[in-house]
């Protein structure tokens, strides 16, 4: 049989790294199993959906190179959802209730008081069409709940293990609200059934909600899909929200980060793996295994993204390296010595562009007073072929027999001369870069 899984992202808001790790697990164990993977707007809270999202979501998938087979949303589909409910109806399992928000708040507050778990009181089923009519006559809209069943709900979740819960601990879950629109937990079930979804992955603070949707798929007559439950992805401050950001994806491309960086930490964090380079997902997927995934909640720590950034920006090659910089709207052609050099000195690509600026421009720095006689001397010692791969230590070795310097007395006026930074590049390699009337001009300043 083939695998489809799903990611379901809602555009309330823009993708953090909690939700996005759920899609490339997805992404993964569908490349894995030969599968497919599909993409679903839960698109129907229109109070909180905004485009922006949307659109978003489509931009950071396809940034991350997360190819989906189908897209669909869910607020296309309400004429499905509304079949459904009918069905439901049909089979006593969805009835209509008219208590408003204050009102099952009173219902809460008064259970906790008397020692009641605040579960649902299912006043609404012992209500006569009569009753329901005044209701109506008041200007009272229904919601409608889905009558759980007393029985005991179990999986075997591919990386929880046996999960059972009991279904006296639940409220009737509402499946249609007031205002006609169906929720996520029912909306999701149709789907899954219609597109035939046989593995869901998520995170695990959707684990109560498997165990409801198991009855609710159940009552319309379908086999429920195998059921992961991701640990979830927490940050050293606190939890991780979308709607806080600092986590979310579009900050991260905006910050430089490499979406191969982003997708290697992401898909490797929270398993038995250490963290290793991959080129594509390919690799990635050819050692995805549930087994390897941790039922703890792990920690996301930006330190690592970076690092795992840096790795990823000396692994590309000269070739891959041009490509890049023309996606990130650099254009200025550079030698593969070049970057071969600059790379092992940046954390991100788009610092690549101050080096430009102060190998191929002309730039001068403001040299001290006190150093300036030593560089005019240094100057007159510098070779004549600066781009000699030993040009460096040449001019070094006539520097030391001229001059008391030592150490970085000797090299950081160079070093600021050249560049006006304390640190970067070698200087072997900055004077290979530099044109020689240039590296006189900045000595002489």
């Amino acid at each position: 049989m083939t695998k489809i899984c799903r990611f379901a992202p809602s555009p309330t808001g823009f993708l953090h790294v909690g939700n996005i790790r759920a899609a490339i697990i997805n992404f993964l164990y569908a490349k894995k199993t030969g599968g497919k993977f599909l993409l679903r707007l839960d698109d129907t809270d229109v109070e909180r959906v905004r485009d922006e999202y949307r659109d978003m979501i489509l931009t950071d998938m396809a940034w991350l190179g997360l190819k989906y087979d189908l897209l669909f949303k869910e607020s296309d589909r309400l004429d499905k959802y509304e079949a459904a409910k009918n069905r439901l109806i049909a089979s006593g399992r969805l009835y209509e209730c008219f208590e408003t928000a204050e009102d099952l708040n009173f219902q809460r507050k008064s259970q906790v008081a008397s020692g009641i778990s605040p579960i649902y009181n299912r006043a609404a089923l012992n209500l006569n069409e009569e009753q329901k009519q005044a209701l109506r006559a008041q200007g009272l809209k229904p919601h409608y709940r889905f009558l759980l069943e007393n029985k005991t709900t179990s999986w075997d979740d591919k990386i929880k293990g046996k999960i059972t819960y009991e279904g006296l601990h639940f409220s009737d879950p509402v499946l249609v609200r007031d205002n006609g629109v169906p929720t996520y937990t029912f909306c999701s079930v149709v789907d899954d059934i219609e597109y035939n979804i046989t593995d869901i992955i998520r995170g695990e603070d959707h684990i109560t909600n498997t165990a409801i949707q198991l009855q609710i798929f159940e009552a319309l007559g379908a086999k429920a899909p195998d059921f992961s439950h991701l640990a979830l992805v927490k940050a050293s401050e606190g939890k991780i929200s979308k709607r806080e950001g600092g986590f979310d994806v579009k900050s991260l491309r905006a910050e430089g980060y490499e979406p191969m960086a982003i997708v290697n930490l992401l898909a490797q964090i929270g398993t038995s793996d250490s963290l290793k380079i991959h080129q594509n997902f390919d690799e990635l997927a050819s050692s995805f295994s549930f087994e390897k995934f941790s039922k703890s909640a792990m920690n996301y720590d930006i330190s690592e993204l970076t690092n795992m950034n840096q790795k990823m920006l000396q692994a590309i090659d000269f070739a891959g390296a041009k490509t890049r910089l023309k996606e990130i709207g650099i254009n200025e052609e550079i030698s593969e010595k070049f970057w071969n050099g600059l790379k092992l000195n940046i954390n991100f690509l788009p610092e690549i562009k101050e080096w430009i600026e102060i190998c191929n421009h002309q730039f001068r720095f403001e040299n001290k007073e006190t150093d300036q006689d030593f560089l005019r001397e240094a100057a007159e010692l510098l070779p004549s072929d600066t781009s000699d791969a030993n040009c460096w230590n040449i001019w070094l070795e006539k520097i030391k027999e001229k001059s008391a310097r030592k150490g970085k007395e000797l090299f950081m006026p160079i070093r600021l001369a050249l560049t006006g930074k304390e640190h970067g590049p070698e200087l072997k390699l900055l004077v290979n870069l530099i044109g020689r009337e240039e590296i006189l001009a900045r000595l002489g300043n």
